[in-house]
């Protein structure tokens, strides 16, 4: 079985990481993906606090493995605070915390007071710097070939190698475009630890995700993606 270090630093079995998806990686899909050895990572999907307390704890029976909860720091506007989500996180102590779109900073250290390990997902090397200036664990490198919500406008093949050499010995995890075990042996050959899947579980039965949207997607060739500056 291939292990990487990020391995031994999560605790899981094999170097892939289930992306949050957005409203589509509730518990069930988490916990699918963390019971086959990887890390499940599951958005906190908008929801106000005591219900992403309530997902949490739904997630952790489904699993006795690790898994991770995803927070937005600079998307949406929500009418409760982002501080409030990661206190949720931290007090639940769910091993793992998320962040993506803005400054983990704040947060770093009151994750690792906890025991929780920390990672951020990036879209540039001068993000990936700070997160490693703020203390994060591990960086998610993502390419613009990610779905759902993209960071930056560089390629996965040309933004992995620059933000692992930017921010060694910091383990890197290579996100965007990743769908098969070729490109996971792709990623881990540009200095990727790990990949993150996302789209390629979209169509799983644990994923929340509309019949209709499933078809759409396994129906869809390589020419069908559609970029747009719309939120959500």
């Amino acid at each position: 079985m291939l292990r990487t270090r990020l391995c031994e630093l999560l605790g899981i079995e094999v170097p892939i990481l289930g992306a949050p998806l957005g409203m589509i990686a509730g518990p069930e899909l988490s916990a699918a993906v963390s019971n086959a050895g990887g890390l499940g990572i599951m958005s906190f999907n908008g929801n106000p606090p005591p219900v992403l307390r309530e997902e949490i704890r739904r997630l952790r029976r489904l699993t006795d493995r690790p898994f991770g909860v995803n927070v937005l720091l600079d998307g949406p506007r929500l009418p409760f605070a982002t501080d409030d989500l990661v206190s949720v996180c931290i007090e639940e102590r769910v091993p793992l915390l998320s962040f993506f779109w803005g400054d983990p900073t704040p947060y770093v250290a009151r994750a690792h007071a906890a025991g929780i390990t920390v990672i951020d997902q990036v879209g540039s090397v001068a993000a990936a710097e700070r997160s490693v200036r703020a203390g994060v664990d591990v960086v998610i490198a993502q390419g613009a070939e990610a779905g759902g919500h993209v960071a930056g406008q560089v390629a996965t093949s040309v933004l992995v190698p620059r933000v692992v050499d930017a921010v060694s010995p910091t383990p890197v995890v290579a996100a965007g475009g990743i769908a098969d075990a070729r490109g996971l042996v792709a990623a881990l050959a540009l200095g990727a630890e790990g990949v993150v899947l996302g789209t390629r579980l979209l169509a799983t039965p644990e994923a929340r995700a509309h019949p209709a949207y499933k078809q759409r997607v396994l129906d869809a060739g390589e020419e069908e993606t559609v970029r747009t500056i719309l939120f959500g």
